[in-house]
């Protein structure tokens, strides 16, 4: 990586001049196509900062980003690439990241308001950013080596500038090896980046608080339903899907706009049984937090399932609302799983899908700190915390992916009866990436060929979606997190 560094930078010496010591390599490659503008980088000076946890554990190191102190939940990711679709997850809400990949910011980052999407799919159309979200979610990142100096053709600014631009604090030059065997060891833990004078002082207990006891969601959902339509507007939609919005990321709205299908994003407590008729299939979407802070959500889906029968799936949040919904239990994991290498293994092929067939194992994007409870008798095991508590399912159901590594429930659906002719399943990993690998990214396809299947079963036509709703999300936080202003160039 370096190595590439160095011969990028002495191939553009003759021909254009490093200005600063904080300007982005990126800035003396050629725009990319369509035009633009590189800006410089610009962060606030590094000054002497320590992570603080809870257990008495403190790191000391440099600052970067926002200079000042902030206090969540810490957790480690072991993904190698993708630090800025991780940071603008909306999961990561109230959670203070740690990368275990050492080198941070090599890339720089990219124009979050360019209208386009990274894999520049034919079908893509604008959900509204580039990334996951319109600004970091996370509380705070911790590095071990920050890349002052970043190359890519798309990058716009640092990855310190665009921390310090989103108001989020970082710590560098830590042992996160240490760092993360510590919160392998002990579970997540509380802490603090504290910054500046007085920073190695042992922090009061007071300052330390669990994110996860709050209603995380609705920092990150919508308050107001929208819709968008795919390419070629509604007259080409296949059908119409609605969205319950516990903080969405942004590849899940594209990867079911490529589908063919337009989509309306609803607030996480919307009244969806009320409008339920008016749409073909609903999809719950990842979200921040505990399940449990949001029992509005549950008693809508369980209606929907009891009442409803059209197809519904669920991602990350979503596989846990559903679950609670259906008599399952949930608990929080010890440092749950966050990454882009996570292996499962389907235990059953879903109803109805193609994309997926059960023996196989899949490799996986994640991020979580809760899952269900797995069944009496399954004899699940999560590495490091013995075995974990089981419950009686209720039936009907039926575990759909177990995790490779430490035997947590992955996925669950509703097996064939004869109340319901379509489906309801979930996943508790990410297949729409975003980063990551994409081996189940063909459970979009599933799901709305099964959706369309539904409808001429059923002899429906497209369903026309509720009215007086915007193109795009308006409210302060809006469906993709930080308030605009502070996302702005």
């Amino acid at each position: 990586m370096f190595a590439a560094h160095l011969s990028l930078r002495r191939s553009l010496a003759g021909s254009a001049s490093l200005a600063g010591a904080r300007r982005g390599l990126a800035s003396a490659v050629k725009p990319p196509p369509g035009g633009g503008t590189f800006t410089q980088s610009v962060s606030p000076a590094p000054v002497p900062s320590t992570l603080h946890l809870k257990s008495g554990h403190s790191f000391v190191g440099q600052s970067f980003g926002a200079p000042r102190t902030q206090f969540g939940e810490v957790v480690f990711t072991t993904s190698i690439t993708s630090y800025t679709e991780s940071l603008t997850d909306p999961s990561y809400q109230g959670q203070i990241l740690t990368f275990t990949q050492p080198l941070m910011g090599n890339y720089g980052v990219p124009d979050n308001f360019c209208g386009r999407s990274p894999v520049g799919h034919p079908a893509d159309v604008d959900v509204g950013a580039f990334l996951e979200s319109r600004g970091i979610q996370a509380a705070g990142v911790i590095v071990s080596n920050l890349c002052d100096r970043f190359s890519h053709f798309e990058a716009k600014e640092s990855l310190a500038a665009w921390c310090a631009r989103h108001n989020v604090p970082g710590i560098s030059g830590i042992d996160t090896r240490a760092l993360t065997t510590l919160l392998r060891n002990q579970g997540s833990t509380l802490g603090g980046i504290v910054v500046g004078e007085g920073h190695e002082a042992t922090p009061d207990s007071s300052n330390y608080f669990d994110p996860m006891a709050m209603n995380l969601i609705q920092r990150v959902s919508t308050t107001e339903p929208y819709t968008v339509h795919p390419k070629g507007g509604e007259s080409q939609a296949r059908a119409h899907i609605a969205l319950l919005d516990f903080g969405a990321k942004a590849n899940i709205t594209r990867s079911l706009l490529r589908q063919g299908v337009s989509v309306t994003v609803l607030p996480w407590n919307y009244d969806f049984n009320a409008v339920r008729d008016n749409f073909d299939g609903l999809f719950l979407s990842n979200g921040p937090g505990s399940p449990h802070s949001i029992p509005e959500a549950i008693e809508t889906t369980r209606v929907a399932i009891n009442e409803w029968d059209r197809p519904i799936f669920g991602i990350c949040m979503g596989n846990q609302i559903i679950g609670l919904a259906a008599g399952i239990k949930a608990y929080r994991m010890k440092f749950g799983n966050r990454g882009h290498n996570q292996p499962v293994i389907s235990l059953s092929t879903i109803r109805g899908g193609a994309s997926t067939r059960a023996g196989r194992v899949y490799v996986t994007s994640q991020n979580h700190g809760y899952a269900l409870a797995p069944p009496t008798g399954l004899g699940t095991f999560e590495e490091g915390t013995g075995f974990i508590e089981e419950c009686d399912w209720p039936a009907g159901w039926e575990p759909l992916f177990v995790n490779a590594n430490d035997g947590s429930i992955e996925g669950i659906q509703m097996t064939a009866n004869a109340k319901r002719r379509s489906s309801v399943a979930a996943v508790q990993f990410h297949p729409e990436h975003a980063g990551g690998p994409d081996d189940a990214s063909g459970m979009f396809a599933d799901y709305i060929d099964e959706v369309v299947e539904q409808m001429a079963v059923h002899g429906r036509k497209k369903a026309a979606g509720i009215t007086n709703v915007g193109s795009m999300p308006t409210a302060p936080l809006g469906a993709f997190g930080r308030p605009a202003e502070t996302a702005t160039a």
